[in-house]
């Protein structure tokens, strides 16, 4: 009989102790220790897809001709993706539970099974009858898709190994467990050791691999944090509830940017693309009311208009209330602070609500101007014109910083009939604006005042 000991590991860091503690001395979080039973003797792991001997080569004599890019089918996933999926790669898909993770990539199943490519898709949540039930719903097809339901790993390397796919899911690897692991699923063990299997398998055999793995309450790739470390991209499926529209974040990506979305629509027929996201977000804005702002963000490498709503009233409590919901909530602050201390607008005093319309997250400096144009609109009740775009950083000093990639912004702003950039002054060297738009430079939040004010 084999002997057995207990540990105690972190979920978060993966630290070990021999006994029970509240806050994990690695990564001083509270209450993440679970107590797990370890093997002494375990059994060696089954080597059914063979061995592979590596060789040292020369950097200048490595030949990638033979692992070009595959296009998924879709603009969108093949945008945040870098251009496509690349032979051998360990993709992480990342989201909140029923945000459509299983959908987008049984429709990317789909979608390579139909160019003739062998798709093994395995799931340890749903049986095959489930997922056969899905893909009616979304009419998926294809004799090269295959389904397996397991959460033995050991069963999985063998029925990888006898299909020899092209693409390889696993849905996902918190419900995946190694026999040779003697810890529950979703341990950091198992899913440490699982995704190291994975990641054997996808290098060593050229098998494109993505893995779904669940959310914290936080937010956060549930597990440890080595996983993310381990993957080659790690992709957030993005989405409020109350909203269709969905976005794929690539938050790590080894072969292309990082940052870059890819925006969806769900409907009753699955995700669809959207090829135009800033139509779709100001396609139900206010003209001219007080509060409004658009400003033009960069996400990776593509310009979205989207629309700043502010809401600023007299606070009927002794400490004003701050709200940023899509804007980080110190960077919003800081703008008021200084509308306050440069601009005179004694919002010091006053409640302020500030909101990305259609529940985008936007993370950039260059939004700067637009959250502060749409504070004071709203603190002065008066309108700005619906034909104007934002952009520019603001500093402390109330200058009007420049930004990165100001002609894709404008060009973005003049292809969807706007009148007017208010731009920084220091972007405006260098290059040529284009006709149809009228392009303002600033150099100071007064300025910029002044213009749309009183200009």
């Amino acid at each position: 009989m084999a002997k057995t000991k207990v540990k105690f590991v972190c979920q978060e860091c993966g630290y070990e102790s021999p006994k029970w503690m509240g806050k994990c001395p690695g990564c001083h979080t509270w209450n993440r220790m679970v107590e797990e039973v370890e093997r002494t003797t375990k059994t060696p792991a089954p080597a059914v897809l063979g061995s592979h001997q590596s060789k040292v080569e020369r950097i200048d004599e490595i030949d990638i001709s033979q692992e070009p890019r595959v296009k998924t089918g879709s603009e969108e996933t093949d945008r945040v993706l870098g251009g496509g999926i690349v032979p051998g790669s360990l993709v992480l898909v990342g989201g909140d539970p029923g945000i459509g993770k299983s959908t987008i990539l049984l429709q990317t199943s789909h979608r390579l099974a139909a160019q003739g490519l062998k798709v093994l898709y395995v799931s340890g949540e749903e049986s095959v009858q489930q997922i056969k039930l899905r893909a009616d719903r979304l009419q998926i097809l294809s004799p090269h898709l295959l389904i397996l339901s397991e959460t033995d790993f050991a069963q999985i390397e063998m029925q990888i190994a006898a299909v020899n796919p092209d693409f390889l899911i696993v849905d996902s690897i918190q419900t995946i467990f190694h026999p040779a692991v003697g810890t529950t699923p979703g341990s950091v063990g198992q899913v440490r050791e699982c995704t190291g299997h994975l990641l054997r398998i996808a290098k060593t055999h050229g098998i494109a691999t993505f893995i779904v793995g669940h959310v914290t309450k936080e937010g956060a790739i549930a597990g440890p944090r080595m996983l993310e470390h381990m993957v080659d991209a790690v992709l957030y499926f993005e989405g409020e509830r109350h909203h269709t529209y969905r976005i794929l974040r690539a938050v790590k990506n080894r072969f292309g940017s990082t940052n870059e979305i890819g925006i969806f629509e769900m409907r009753e027929e699955g995700l669809v693309e959207v090829g135009n996201p800033s139509e779709l977000f100001l396609s139900e804005r206010s003209q001219g009311a007080p509060g409004s702002a658009v400003v033009a963000s960069v996400e990776g490498t593509r310009p979205v208009l989207v629309e700043i709503q502010a809401l600023v009233s007299p606070t009927a409590f002794g400490n004003p209330r701050r709200n940023a919901n899509g804007l980080d909530h110190a960077r919003v602050s800081m703008i008021m602070a200084v509308l306050e201390k440069r601009m005179g607008l004694y919002v010091g005093s006053q409640d302020a609500y500030v909101n990305v319309a259609g529940g985008v997250r936007l993370d950039e400096p260059a939004v700067d101007l637009g959250v502060a144009m749409a504070i004071a609109s709203s603190f002065k009740e008066t309108g700005m014109s619906p034909h104007d775009v934002y952009i520019g950083e603001i500093g402390l000093a109330g200058e009007i910083r420049g930004v990165s990639r100001i002609e894709q912004r404008v060009r973005e702003a003049r292809k969807l009939g706007f009148a007017r950039c208010i731009v920084p002054i220091k972007n405006l060297r260098g290059w040529t604006p284009p006709a149809g738009i009228e392009v303002v430079g600033v150099d100071s939040i007064q300025q910029a005042f002044q213009i749309v004010f009183r200009g």
